[in-house]
């Protein structure tokens, strides 16, 4: 086996920024056979956030700062600064920024992005 050369392994910012301050992005097919796609999400506007969709893999969202209200499978729960929500498979799910912000680590059990549109 080859060993990976591991400045291929490390995934700089698009923006050339070197640190983690509004960092917004999505990754799909990370180095290193990872299996999974990432969203990184900073917000400062309320309101804003999906409309109603699913994956047919679990997402976990790591929330750093602020909050957001989330709709998860037809119920209201608020996500919090230093709490980890995950949404199973195949169900329903939004969310929308409250007032204050939110910054959150969106971790997409896959390598790509699958999402159903619901509404």
């Amino acid at each position: 086996m080859t060993e990976p050369n591991l400045a291929d392994l490390v995934v700089n910012r698009a923006d050339g920024r070197d640190d983690g301050e509004d960092w917004t992005e999505d990754y799909e097919e990370l180095p290193g056979g990872a299996g999974i796609s990432i969203i990184l999400e900073s917000t400062s506007k309320a309101g804003a956030g999906p409309r109603l969709h699913q994956h047919p893999y679990a997402e976990t969202f790591i929330i750093r700062r602020g909050s957001a209200t989330f709709t998860i499978n037809g119920h209201e729960v608020i996500g919090r600064a230093g709490q980890v929500l995950v949404v199973p498979a195949n169900t329903p799910h939004k969310f929308t920024t409250n007032p204050g912000g939110y910054e959150a680590i969106h971790i997409h059990a896959n390598p790509t992005f699958l999402t159903t549109w619901l509404e």
